[in-house]
């Protein structure tokens, strides 16, 4: 039996971690959560095939663009809320909290441990956007951020500080607020290792019940559907670099193939588990992503060194006016680059929520939240600056392709800067290899959330359910692909958005339910 939150001092609960758990067919799964997860993905997959990909493509769009234009505001308040609440957590009394209870010990070094979280929290994206995105705000590809003029000083300094404002505080904030909520009701609680158990404060016992079902199961398809973003993207950038490193075509048919082969190499992974497998290939992700880091950086330090100041000072300048999104000028750009990017976040914050939270026992919450939230972010300025940085003084002073095209291809985008750098082909490959890891890790540790969730809380689900999960992921990848056909991006937006609009109320009670639950816990 677990003992359950003591919500007023008097209240606790019996549940046991499965017990409404069904084992057939080599499953252990909840029920109903599993069944209802599963056959909405099925649904969906055979709606999208049976509609013809031109009508399925428009109905998303449709749907996309319908909430972004009503929701907006949720979405930007949403992440500043939660922002304020992580920093808010770190200089509060109850940092001092122990994940695991006063004397829990961490289960991973320090090391591991950061690099599991950066892997598993930013990977595919980093690659896919780090060059691309702020060469698109700097030449105005999709309107520019704070309507800058395009391709003046200003518009490049600002690329950098709109860059790095979507991939830093916001989105670590995001992941920081699922992650610290899960573990502490798991380790502090005892309670199971789902999203429904973050409620006990709010529900009671009626977490156990349908209300439960409905959080998880939410969190299950928001899951599914931002890692299905991530790996379609991530297909695109690598059959781009094998395009241009090897030649070989890199339509729809290739990046098919990606997604079948790196998802039979995470089904092996996620059978041997976190320790065999995802803290291995999470510490290989690191070691390859700071190798190409440092090559680049060396290749061109003086423009790195450089940016990196610049990158620091237009996030901080910019971070209130690009936090704000009423009476903006620039609505069009705000609603498609930010809007997109925290729907995608919330998306993948079960996912990468529960991800940290399984491997973060032991840790004070203000320790937890100051490496989850502030350690990411540096490393990020750093990664932005370089490849960012380095993209954007190509563009000004006219060199190679991408400075003389502009963006004609946002996958490519990466390979195209390394042409015209020192070893160019020895950077390509090793960028194809770390997105094809980068890929393996997000899918891997994508299949052994979903298998906590969908066993009711169980941390070791039987491999029949892993391989499940890693299957269904790469098939909702290809579905969006092959419906999104050359503007498959688009496709793969309107699939996280979509998901992302009714989890981000979960999200925000979440908020208040830890906050009830660790006050019991300072008592």
């Amino acid at each position: 039996m677990t003992k359950g939150i003591d919500k007023y001092s008097i209240d606790s609960t019996d549940y046991t971690i499965g017990q409404d758990n069904v084992q057939k067919w080599g499953f252990d799964v909840h029920n109903p959560v599993f069944g209802i997860s599963a056959g909405l993905i099925i649904l969906f997959l055979v709606a999208v095939l049976v509609v013809d990909p031109a009508s399925a493509k428009a109905a998303l769009d449709g749907v996309k663009w319908q909430i972004i234009g009503s929701f907006d505001w949720l979405f930007i308040w949403s992440g500043n809320i939660f922002v304020i609440f992580c920093l808010g957590l770190i200089i509060s009394p109850l940092g001092k909290i122990r994940l695991g209870g006063t004397d829990a010990t961490a289960d991973y070094s320090y090391i591991s441990w950061l690099s599991m979280l950066f892997a598993a929290g930013m990977g595919i994206g980093l690659m896919f956007w780090s060059v691309a995105e702020p060469v698109a705000y700097y030449t105005g590809w999709y309107k520019t951020p704070l309507n800058v003029a395009a391709h003046t000083p200003e518009a490049a300094k600002l690329a950098l500080g709109a860059t790095m404002y979507h991939w830093g505080l916001h989105p670590w904030a995001i992941y920081g607020v699922v992650a610290l909520s899960l573990a502490f009701f798991a380790y502090n609680k005892g309670l199971p290792l789902s999203m429904r158990s973050i409620f006990y404060p709010i529900l009671g016992d009626r977490a156990w019940g349908w209300a439960g079902n409905i959080v998880d199961t939410l969190a299950v398809v928001a899951t599914l559907f931002g890692l299905a973003t991530s790996l379609g993207l991530g297909a695109q950038q690598a059959a781009s670099g094998i395009h241009h490193v090897f030649g070989l075509d890199s339509g729809i048919g290739l990046q098919i193939t990606v997604i079948i082969g790196v998802t039979l190499l995470a089904t092996v992974s996620v059978v041997r588990g976190i320790d065999g497998g995802v803290k291995t290939i999470s510490n290989i992700n690191m070691v390859i992503a700071f190798l190409l880091l440092i090559l680049v950086a060396l290749i061109g330090y003086a423009i790195v060194l450089g940016n990196i100041g610049t990158t620091i000072s237009a996030y901080i300048e910019n971070f209130i006016p690009l936090s704000n999104p009423h009476g903006r000028e620039d609505e069009a750009w705000f609603q498609g680059w930010t809007v997109f990017y925290w729907a995608w976040w919330i998306s993948w914050s079960p996912f990468v929520g529960m991800f940290i939270a399984r491997v973060s026992k032991g840790r004070t919450v203000r320790e937890f939240m100051t490496a989850v939230l502030l350690v990411p972010t540096a490393v990020t300025v750093v990664w932005m600056s370089t490849f960012g940085g380095m993209a954007i003084d190509q563009v000004v002073h006219h060199i190679g392709e991408l400075g003389n095209q502009g963006l004609t291809d946002v996958s490519l985008a990466m390979f195209q800067m390394f042409d015209v750098l020192s070893y160019g082909s020895v950077l390509s490959i090793i960028a194809v290899v770390l997105v094809l890891v980068f890929f393996i890790t997000s899918s891997d540790s994508g299949s052994l959330v979903i298998d906590s969730i969908t066993a009711g809380g169980k941390m070791d689900a039987p491999v029949a359910q892993r391989i499940f999960w890693a299957l269904m992921e790469g098939a909702i990848a290809m579905t969006l692909l092959w419906v999104g056909g050359t503007e498959s991006v688009q496709a793969l937006q309107a699939g996280a958005i979509s998901t992302a609009l009714p989890f981000t109320f979960v999200l925000l009670l979440m908020c208040v339910s830890l906050l009830m639950g660790m006050r019991t816990e300072r008592r």
